[in-house]
């Protein structure tokens, strides 16, 4: 052996004994970082990089054809409070789908909750907090029976879900009457979808928002590198800070712009559903990566058996996760109702849970569960918002935009199961 090779033990010092883990050691370099993360796209895990490069393709390709009205501050505000709605339906089922479940009744569960909404306030007449409130308790309450039923009975949630899809559309039904529309006339409720942040409070909530990242970023940068553990290069962490820094203010930018067809009129800022959207981003965020109830999450959908013996309460997770989706769903039904100022005997059937299942597979949450962001929701809501706003600029006739909005879920499903069987075949 020659004279400069040392051994484990000898590299470990004369008085630290090897651990067995010498050879395990993290490249902290950028260039290391870069391997690393090449090595996961080959193992098949693509995160949300077909989003990604989904949005980014899409937008190049409808401003090419429609560069007069695509990227117009008036199109991109349309845009985002369409995607809204269903953003939130889709982050509510990011957390069902991380646990291989599947909850089909959450669309006309946003419909269920917003006509309890719309009737409190027209038929009962109460303030509109207590409307909201009583909305959301509804969509919780029908998440614990759905859990319930899936968790404790042990009834699988398609069966369970595809009753209730049915059986909740006649509630629907009967809360709203044979009359038809329910008109919503609540100023606050309006507002959310049809008013706009003034635009001095949206540069400061812009900047808030920056602000908060970076620290946050920075922080747990500096945690981690203190305490030893394996932590991304800073070169990317400042990268990655400044790309968001640019992604906020470039969309505060653009939606700051006076965007009113008539001179009369002022119609600039952000609109006031998309603060609440990124406040329910940054809640989920830290539920799921940042609580021991994120972490059992993960768990159960990876391996639910492997988790009860772990001593995880599996079927209590389980009707948590529904009880959020529900919840949620409520919120999202209330978001419908704002950009519709009513609402109507088929809220929330029809496409809805569709797009929003769409949605959550599209941004990158495996419908085998264990693998899922609440980010994958904003992404996927964009990619589906972005192609039934650019297909309607085109013109194009309706039954293309289902087979196109079709096709892109069917790759997205496809991307996820390849991903799958590679990732498995990696760790073989």
């Amino acid at each position: 052996m020659s004279s400069n090779t040392l051994t484990a033990a000898e590299a470990s010092g004369p008085h630290k004994p090897a651990a067995g883990f010498e050879g395990d050691r993290q490249d902290n370099t950028v260039g290391g970082a870069v391997r690393g993360y090449l090595n996961k796209l080959r193992a098949g895990d693509l995160g949300a990089l077909p989003a990604i490069l989904g949005i980014i393709v899409l937008g190049i390709f409808f401003t090419v054809l429609r560069p007069d009205t695509f990227l117009t501050p008036l199109n991109l505000s349309n845009l985002l409070v369409q995607a809204t709605p269903i953003i939130v339906l889709a982050m509510g089922l990011v957390f069902v789908l991380l646990l291989g479940e599947i909850d089909l009744s959450a669309g006309v569960i946003s419909g269920v909750c917003s006509a309890v909404l719309a009737q409190l306030l027209v038929q009962v007449g109460v303030s509109w907090p207590i409307a909201v409130l009583a909305a959301i308790a509804t969509g919780a309450v029908i998440g614990v029976f759905t859990g319930t039923l899936v968790g404790i009975i042990g009834i699988p949630s398609f069966v369970v879900t595809l009753a209730l899809f049915l059986g909740f559309q006649g509630v629907t039904l009967r809360i709203i009457g044979q009359g038809g529309t329910v008109p919503v006339r609540e100023p606050v409720i309006r507002a959310l979808a049809n008013e706009n942040v003034p635009v001095t409070l949206g540069w400061v909530l812009a900047a808030v928002v920056a602000v908060a990242y970076a620290a946050f970023e920075l922080w747990r940068w500096r945690s981690l590198k203190s305490r030893g553990l394996a932590h991304q290069p800073l070169a990317l962490v400042v990268a990655r800070v400044v790309l968001i820094a640019a992604v906020v203010f470039g969309v505060t930018a653009i939606l700051s712009v006076d965007r009113a067809l008539a001179a009369a009129i002022d119609l600039a800022g952000i609109p006031y559903a998309v603060p609440l959207v990124v406040v329910l981003l940054l809640v989920a965020t830290f539920v799921l990566a940042r609580t021991a109830f994120g972490r059992h999450v993960y768990a159960v959908g990876g391996n639910a058996e492997a988790a009860r013996r772990a001593g995880i309460n599996v079927t209590r997770i389980r009707v948590a996760a529904f009880m959020i989706s529900s919840s949620l769903a409520a919120i999202s039904g209330i978001l419908a109702t704002s950009r519709l100022s009513s609402v109507t005997p088929d809220a929330g059937a029809g496409n809805t849970l569709l797009y929003a299942v769409g949605a959550a597979v599209i941004g990158g949450t495996s419908l085998f569960g264990g693998r899922g962001k609440a980010r994958d929701a904003v992404l996927g809501g964009l990619v589906i918002a972005i192609i039934n706003n650019g297909l309607g600029l085109l013109g194009v006739a309706a039954y293309l935009n289902f087979i196109i909005t079709g096709g892109v879920l069917l790759l997205a499903a496809s991307v996820d199961a390849l991903a799958r069987r590679r990732a498995a075949t990696a760790r073989r």
